[in-house]
């Protein structure tokens, strides 16, 4: 018996001695976990790779510093109520995802229009009406069902940075059961935030809307979303987007839908390197039988537009660039505030341009609106931020 107690003895200094080697692995640091409410989240706060639960619409407060690390996963409940992940103005938000681990926001069940994605409030520049006497109106109500007034006057404000950022199953009704939020919602954002590498993927309202503002975006994805893939109005004049592509898949309406509530800006947004598609079979949400062009420009939306891409828009009376109302065309596109240049449609069925019910002949000006068979559109490197569910979003590009 000695001599067993022995060699047991032995053989555990021989194994303690093995296990300090220096070629072990490291231990890894413990995951982050938990319940992400309002009630914990009135400090700045650091959230440390992990997975993570949300519940109820969790309010960056101004002066408060919330921060996701890489690989993070923050999960949404439907049966919990309406959640959502909101900055109010003078809240900073930074997530530091990466190709390789991005941060997602999801939703349990994974159903379309679960929950209320992210949702961000700056103190930039908006242009939301004219009075009667022609004042413009710099301010406006939130269109979300919060209520919340925005429009401010600091152009390079700064709401903080998004990086390697993915929501899914977004677009929920909140409230009042009629407003929607989409998956990425930007309201008087300024110049001085990072969007860039995103994802909006199958919620059931736009991917991405920007309501004024002077913030621009890079490296977007709008996969499967049911009303539009990119929407924004408030005089949105964003001057450095890139890389935006739209698959539209199942159901979904305008590629592009591009407004400005009817006052004739003398500044508009500009984005290079667009893909819109289209599936085969998708349809309009809710059935809707005008909703089915590439691009939509009414009430004096305009910009600048190059190196694009349309494939896919062929249902019946769909058009590559629609002028929704003679006002529009008049101030827009006859004004020289609209420039499509650079332009494949890769679809012979499908014409260059058309006007809404009232009629009026659109002719751009000289130079304005150009076509190519070599446009390459945009242009997003692969990895797991654009890949969910072991489907790579990158695949119909």
């Amino acid at each position: 018996m000695k001599k067993l107690v022995l060699s047991l003895s032995l053989l555990s200094l021989i194994f303690a001695s093995c296990s300090s080697s220096d070629d072990d692995v490291a231990t890894p640091p413990a995951a982050g976990s938990g319940e992400i409410t309002a009630e914990n989240v009135t400090a700045s706060k650091t959230f440390v790779k992990g997975t993570y639960t949300l519940s109820g619409t969790v309010r960056i407060k101004s002066g408060i510093t919330l921060t996701f690390e890489a690989g993070s996963v923050i999960t949404a409940d439907v049966s919990n109520g309406s959640d959502a992940l909101l900055v109010e103005k003078g809240g900073i938000l930074n997530i530091a995802g990466t190709a390789a681990e991005p941060v997602v926001f999801t939703e349990k069940s994974k159903t379309a229009g679960s929950w209320g994605g992210i949702i961000m409030f700056g103190d930039a520049p908006i242009v939301s009406g004219k009075t009667a006497d022609g004042t413009p109106i710099t301010t406006a109500t939130s269109e979300d069902g919060t209520n919340i007034v925005y429009g401010g006057s600091n152009p390079t404000h700064s709401s903080g940075s998004l990086k390697y950022v993915r929501v899914e199953y977004a677009g929920k009704k909140i409230l009042d059961g009629n407003s929607e939020m989409n998956g990425f919602s930007f309201y008087a954002v300024g110049s001085g935030t990072v969007l860039e590498n995103l994802v909006a993927y199958k919620g059931a309202d736009d991917g991405f809307e920007f309501y004024g503002g002077t913030v621009s975006a890079k490296n977007l994805i709008s996969y499967g979303n049911t009303d539009d893939s990119f929407d924004w109005q408030d005089g949105w004049q964003g001057q450095a987007n890139t890389n935006w592509y739209a698959y539209q898949t199942g159901a979904g309406n305008f590629g592009m839908e591009i407004e400005s509530k009817s006052v004739n800006n003398s500044f508009f947004p500009k984005v290079s390197n667009i893909t819109l598609r289209r599936a085969p079979g998708t349809v309009t949400e809710a059935g809707n039988p005008t909703e089915i062009d590439a691009i939509q420009f009414k009430k004096d939306g305009n910009g600048e537009y190059t190196n694009v891409v349309i494939s896919g828009y062929t249902s019946t009376g769909a058009v590559a660039v629609r002028i929704q109302e003679a006002a529009t065309n008049t101030n827009q596109v006859a004004g020289g505030k609209i420039k499509m240049l650079n332009v494949k449609v890769a679809d012979a069925t499908t014409p260059l341009t058309g006007t809404g019910a009232a009629g009026f002949t659109v002719a751009f000006p000289a130079g304005n609106f150009t076509t190519s068979t070599t446009a390459t559109g945009a242009a997003l490197t692969p990895g797991a931020w654009a890949i969910v569910d072991g489907v790579n979003l990158l695949e119909k590009l």
